[in-house]
C-alpha cells in the first residue's frame, strides 16, 4: 500500500491535482482539488479511502472502540438505576410483612402445606425491595466496567468527517495531533487553494524544524 501512497499521481482523475499531502506515522492523507484521499497501511480495514471534497465536514480529533460495550455499559447503568430506585422508593416488607398464613385454621383444613408455601414466598416478596438494590448495584457495577473497558480500549483517530456516509477514521498523530486536525479542517474548507499541480508532499505541515 505504500507504493500507492508514493504514486498519488496514477489515482488522480483528469483534471485533478493535489492541493497538499500531509504524513504522520504511517499515516498519509492527501488533499486534492476535488477529493480527500486516506491512506493507513496498518488499518484492520481499508488501507485506501477517499471521500469528495463536497462531502467533507471537517476533520476532528475522536475515537474508535467496540460500540457493543458502550452499548451495553450504558444499558446496563439505565437498569441498575431503575433497580435501585425501585428499591429505595417502594418498600415491599411494609406490604407483606404482617401476613400470617401459618394460622391453626389452616392446619385444620388440611392447607398446612399449601400456606407453608406461600407465606414462603410473601417472606422472599417483603425482601424484594433489598433484592432489587442489591442487584441494582451490581448493575451499577458492572456499567462501570463495561464503560471503564470501552475507554481504555479505544483507539484515538483523527477523523475525516463525511455528510451522509460513514466517517473516515485514520490513527491520530503521536504528538501535535490537535495542530494536524487544525491544518487538514482548513485544507479541506471550501476556498482554501487548489492552484497548486502536481504532487507536493508536506512532511512537517506544522513547521517545525
Amino acid at each position: 500500500m505504500s507504493g500507492w501512497r508514493n504514486r498519488v499521481d496514477d489515482l488522480l482523475y483528469s483534471g485533478e491535482s493535489v492541493v497538499e499531502s500531509v504524513d504522520f506515522d504511517s499515516v498519509g492523507i492527501v488533499i486534492t482539488s476535488h477529493r480527500v484521499l486516506t491512506f493507513d497501511p496498518e488499518s484492520d480495514g481499508a488501507t485506501f479511502q477517499q471521500v469528495d471534497r463536497p462531502n467533507v465536514e471537517g476533520v476532528s480529533m475522536g475515537a474508535q472502540s467496540d460500540s457493543g460495550l458502550l452499548e451495553r455499559g450504558v444499558r446496563t447503568l439505565l437498569v441498575g438505576v431503575v433497580l435501585v430506585g425501585a428499591g429505595l422508593v417502594v418498600d415491599f416488607g411494609s406490604l407483606v410483612g404482617g401476613v400470617d398464613l401459618g394460622g391453626q385454621s389452616t392446619q385444620e383444613l388440611g392447607m398446612g402445606g399449601i400456606m407453608g408455601t406461600l407465606q414462603r414466598l410473601l417472606g422472599l416478596i417483603s425482601q424484594l425491595d433489598y433484592l432489587m438494590r442489591v442487584f441494582g448495584a451490581l448493575a451499577l457495577f458492572l456499567g462501570v466496567v463495561f464503560l471503564g473497558v470501552y475507554w481504555f480500549t479505544r483507539d484515538r483517530t483523527l477523523v475525516v468527517e463525511v455528510a451522509g456516509g460513514d466517517n473516515i477514521h485514520v490513527p491520530r498523530p503521536s504528538e501535535n495531533a490537535g495542530d494536524y486536525a487544525e491544518r487538514l479542517e482548513q485544507l479541506v474548507a471550501p476556498g482554501s487553494p487548489v492552484e497548486k499541480s502536481g504532487t507536493e508532499t508536506a512532511q512537517n505541515p506544522l513547521g517545525e524544524s
